[in-house]
């Protein structure tokens, strides 16, 4: 049996508002925006080398805007991503690198949508 987690809702208070910022600022790549009808929207936008996408929209995310929080971004080249997104304007965190003795430094830097909803960038070793 395989299990994929494809698509994460994401609630946003204005669909436009959200394909802008998750566009220019962070990069993710318009897959779809249709109006089936009865007033709802699904707009689903994918992150550069993702399988997972997310969506919003208008009549079908019941959770309140800015409600998603951590949502992780894995990279290999935090330092790259962040200089990356920052020269787009975004307001991200400076980079946090944390370790354990032992254990391999992971990194993270912090962002949110124009919502609030959060997200992390991670940079940690790879999974073997």
């Amino acid at each position: 049996m395989d299990l994929r987690l494809e698509l994460l809702p994401i609630p946003v208070s204005d669909t436009d508002r959200a394909i802008a910022f998750y566009s220019e600022k962070v990069g993710f790549k318009l897959d779809h925006d249709i109006t089936p009808g009865g007033g709802m929207r699904i707009v689903q936008m994918t992150p550069p080398g993702s399988s997972c996408s997310i969506g919003f929209g208008d009549g079908w995310v019941g959770t309140p805007p800015g409600s998603i929080q951590n949502l992780h971004l894995v990279v290999d080249d935090i330092r790259a991503v962040h200089a990356e997104l920052s020269g787009r304007g975004l307001e991200i965190s400076e980079i946090n690198d944390m370790s354990a003795p032992g254990k391999p430094t992971v990194s993270y830097a912090y962002f949110a949508d124009p919502d609030g909803n959060s997200w992390a960038l991670q940079q940690m070793a790879r999974r073997t």
